[in-house]
């Protein structure tokens, strides 16, 4: 069975015995045939809302919440569409917030690729930092106690409108919507209570649960007692071509693009496999190593106890070195060693939980790395294994665990989510 596995922006071919392997990808809907016409009816007719450009006037300020670079979201499509309706205001009272979360900000270059050179060259353009305590305001509490510290252009503007790529997301259920908010423009004081180790550690923090979610449930409450006004959603598909719209109320959008994303996305199977072969989803999901634990977590889920996952994911990106994945996974000798560290009461760092995340998978699995930009000692440091060749790393995996051992891959890693049947609801 020959299969190409999204990886980088070229893709990785492999092939694996047709008898044992069972792909599973995303259901496939074609892009819609006129996506701009589509976006620009949703957002002149909108759900639970009054259209746009009838909701703002010529003296009101804006703030555009957009993801970064980490995510496929088409803001080149979707943020002009949205500027039109927006035309009858000055250029200079738009700003264009980059939802960086704890993420590092984007280059010139990237910021160009993401929204077009016309609206980096005419819009006002900020990368949100959430250490930046000068450009942050606090605006309240949680009714759990989180402080909701936010950038200021975004709590200060008259109006504040999302724009979001909906997917499965592997501890907040659910990729955009709320998340546009917090963590994309929270601090990191509002950030790291969101995603301490309690939080994580939590069994409904996982993919596709948003009600109960511990943590979805804490930044739905954000944006609400913040105040989002107007919301545009899309979900994709492989070819990262928009295959369905919403916009308007924020919460309702959120819900209907949800509903089909789950649709497309998330799918059953029957019993757990000894190996899970997954990827990052190529770029630029997988620009660096803390992002494919988003892939190993797919995998995670259908890979029986004492499995084997091989994880391909390109990293051109790096570790990375901003922030202190890193420097958090270097601090202990052994996955466990690091849940104990991670677990202590106080321990409240940066990136701890991509760790706990990636040391959770590693208590149950052997996981594996290919990536052509990080080196065996890297990921070795990382306290995976590092594999150049992913159908002799299968062959391996296969002798480990007997000639009869199931093989599931997931070309498009999280973009699929797989989950126990009896696991369903």
């Amino acid at each position: 069975m020959d299969i190409k596995l999204a990886y980088g922006r070229n893709g990785l071919n492999i092939s694996l015995p047709d008898e044992r392997t069972t792909v599973i990808e995303p259901g496939y809907v074609p892009g819609l045939p006129d996506q701009e016409g589509a976006l620009r009816t949703a957002v002149r007719d909108p759900v639970g809302s009054r259209p746009l450009r009838q909701m703002v006037s010529p003296e009101q300020t804006v703030a555009i919440s957009v993801c970064d670079i980490t995510r496929p979201m088409p803001s080149s499509l979707v943020l002009p569409i949205v500027l039109r309706e927006l035309s009858h205001m000055p250029n200079d009272q738009i700003t264009i917030l980059i939802a960086t979360g704890t993420h590092r900000g984007n280059t010139e270059e990237e910021l160009a690729q993401m929204l077009g050179q016309d609206v980096v060259d005419n819009y006002n353009v900020v990368n949100h930092d959430a250490f930046d305590s000068s450009n942050l305001a606090l605006k309240g509490h949680t009714s759990g106690g989180i402080p909701i510290w936010l950038n200021r252009h975004w709590s200060d503007a008259d109006i504040g409108i999302t724009t979001g790529f909906v997917e499965p997301h592997f501890f907040a259920g659910f990729s955009g919507g709320p998340k546009m908010v917090a963590p994309g423009l929270a601090g990191f004081d509002t950030i790291m209570p969101l995603h301490n180790s309690d939080m994580i550690g939590r069994p409904e923090a996982r993919w596709g649960i948003i009600e109960g979610n511990p943590i979805h449930d804490a930044i739905r409450e954000i944006s609400e007692i913040t105040g989002v006004d107007f919301a545009v959603e899309v979900t994709i598909n492989r070819d990262h071509r928009v295959t369905s719209a919403y916009a308007g109320d924020p919460k309702t959008v959120h819900r209907a693009a949800t509903r089909f994303a789950r649709t497309m996305a998330m799918q059953p199977v029957d019993a757990p496999f000894e190996i899970v072969v997954t990827t990052n989803s190529g770029y630029p999901l997988d620009l660096n190593l803390y992002q494919a634990v988003k892939g190993m977590s797919a995998a995670a889920q259908v890979v029986i106890p004492g499995g084997t996952i091989i994880c391909a994911a390109e990293c051109s990106d790096g570790v990375p070195e901003h922030g202190r994945y890193n420097e958090i996974l270097m601090s202990a000798a052994t996955p466990a060693e690091l849940l104990t560290m991670i677990n202590a009461k106080g321990y409240d760092r940066h990136d701890q939980w991509q760790v706990q995340i990636q040391a959770q998978i590693q208590m149950n699995a052997d996981v594996q790395l290919k990536s052509e930009y990080l080196t065996h000692e890297q990921i070795r440091a990382a306290h995976l294994t590092p594999v150049d060749d992913l159908e002799a790393a299968v062959e391996a995996a296969t002798q480990r665990h007997g000639p009869n051992s199931r093989i599931c891959v997931l070309p498009e890693g999280p973009q699929t989510i797989p989950y126990l049947r009896n696991d369903e609801g």
